[in-house]
């Protein structure tokens, strides 16, 4: 039976995209190529436990939530990763998202699933991972995320976004304030000013005191 190495699951509001707000079951898988110099989840770097994709799904049925999140560390290194996904996908009145640090090939991503691609900016010390070509693969169904720490990281989003006319290959752009690093207001005054075709948000789960 195939397995996964799962580091925490847990019922929470979706607390970053389209979505936030929404009671979800989040299913944070253990392990990330990345290390980013603001992560909150760094204890998911490693560790976890093998659990059957099986029994996940089940876990995530039981839970009874209209959201369901495969989340991590990086979830797209796993080799269950897609097997996960498509089970979780054949649940009944459910929407599944994956939420993936862009350093992966997507296209492997269901097609009843939607992503939600963390693009890194400078601040995280990553931005060189990212597969450029991930941007050709998005679908109308996925989200591109930026989330930042300084006025040099929206910038280099905002010339981003534009250069790739990201906002017409998906859903929604979304961009986000580091938590104790950037202050939401300026954040928001910066996307007026630019009167740029990106939505704004905030880390609720940070408000709500959860990871």
């Amino acid at each position: 039976m195939k397995t996964v190495k799962v580091f925490e699951t847990f019922i929470s509001l979706q607390g970053e995209s389209t979505h936030s707000g929404i009671p979800c079951f989040f299913i944070r898988l253990a392990g990330c190529n990345l290390r980013c110099g603001y992560c909150d989840t760094s204890g998911a770097w490693e560790g976890g436990a093998d659990r059957q994709i099986d029994d996940l799904v089940e876990e995530a049925r039981s839970a009874g939530c209209p959201l369901i999140e495969v989340t991590g560390g990086e979830p797209l290194i796993q080799d269950g990763a897609r097997e996960l996904l498509e089970g979780l996908s054949e649940l009944s009145g459910v929407k599944v998202l994956v939420e993936t640090n862009g350093s992966q090939d997507i296209s492997m991503i269901p097609e009843s699933v939607s992503a939600i691609m963390d693009i890194k900016c400078p601040s995280s010390g990553q931005t060189e991972s990212f597969d450029v070509k991930n941007i050709e693969r998005l679908r109308p169904c996925d989200e591109v995320k930026f989330v930042l720490a300084e006025r040099g990281d929206y910038e280099w989003a905002r010339n981003l976004m534009r250069e790739y006319g990201l906002p017409r290959r998906c859903k929604a752009v979304l961009f986000g304030a580091v938590h104790g690093e950037l202050e939401e207001s300026a954040l928001a005054e910066w996307i007026c000013e630019d009167r740029l075709e990106a939505r704004f948000q905030l880390q609720l789960h940070k408000v709500i005191g959860h990871q």
